[in-house]
């Protein structure tokens, strides 16, 4: 009978509550801010982490997820009597993340032959951020619970992030400006000017869709687009930052503009909020045209 373990990192934004409800495994990645080393999700929460980026004048970074940490955790599951492990990753043209953990199935196999036909490793590269892949993940636990098999369970979630497009806009160019996201110069311009970017986010790359003037245009901007590319019908989230205003604004909008309310909501982690800073929000669906 297989057993199947749901592995992931702290870029899919996936919640503490729903981590320990549905028995996902995130791994945290290591933030560094001047001489300090932190784990994202272990030394602090998102808010935390809000008010320190607030307050700390330098750039932090992330470090990737080695393949010795992966090989180490492929092995810990494997010891724990799972058949199939399935490991979504953060966007692989953002991170060596999923090169890494990619050299460590391989690595695995040479050193624990024995796994061989009794435990497959699924890596697959999300191919973007947050939610995008912590929704279908979150979706897979249940499938999983109902006997799907992780040949299928890992179908699902491909065919999910090839098609997943995020829509996002940035109240501040304070942060993507620090982390070289947008040119200082180009940044300073918009600031003064008051426009807002709405990004789109699919395919592995992070692209300027567009730009609006003001705050207030920014999430009638998401809707608009949102709604003429959303597959019908079909789920869709809110992703945000420290606002909670703004993700209930834009909840009522969607929800207004396509009759029915997002199925769930992802509050960026460390890992997007050093590039975006903690002022966004943004829409997270499957496209019928990506």
């Amino acid at each position: 009978m297989s057993k199947i373990k749901l592995l992931t990192d702290a870029a899919s934004d996936i919640s503490p509550e729903y981590e320990k409800a549905l028995g996902i495994r995130v791994i945290p990645f290591k933030v560094a801010m001047g001489d300090k080393t932190y784990m994202s999700g272990v030394d602090f929460d998102n808010e935390k982490f809000y008010r320190m980026i607030d307050a700390y004048d330098g750039i932090p970074s992330t470090s990737q997820i080695t393949a010795f940490e992966y090989e180490e955790i492929f092995k810990e599951i494997y010891d724990e009597g799972y058949t199939d492990v399935i490991n979504v990753t953060i966007n692989r043209e953002g991170s060596a993340t999923y090169n890494n953990a990619c050299m460590a199935a391989e690595s695995f196999y040479e050193n624990n032959p024995g796994a061989k036909g009794k435990f497959t490793i699924y890596n697959i590269d999300s191919e973007g951020y947050t939610g995008a892949y912590g929704w279908p993940l979150i979706q897979a636990a249940g499938k999983i619970k109902k006997g799907s098999s992780a040949k299928e369970v890992a179908a699902y979630i491909q065919d999910w992030v090839k098609n997943c497009v995020i829509y996002f806009g940035i109240y501040t160019l304070k942060y993507a400006r620090k982390s070289g996201r947008i040119p200082s110069a180009a940044a300073f311009v918009g600031e003064v000017m008051g426009l807002r970017p709405v990004m789109r986010i699919h395919d592995h790359e992070i692209k300027t869709h567009t730009k609006v003037r003001g705050d207030k245009s920014v999430i009638p901007k998401i809707v608009d687009l949102t709604s003429g590319e959303i597959i019908p019908k079909t789920p869709y989230c809110i992703v945000y930052g420290k606002d909670e205003a703004v993700r209930d604004e834009l909840a009522k909008a969607l929800t207004k503009k396509l009759g029915y309310p997002p199925s769930e909501f992802f509050q960026i982690g460390a890992a997007i909020t050093i590039n975006a800073g903690p002022m966004v929000v943004g829409a997270i669906f499957k496209s019928q045209r990506p």
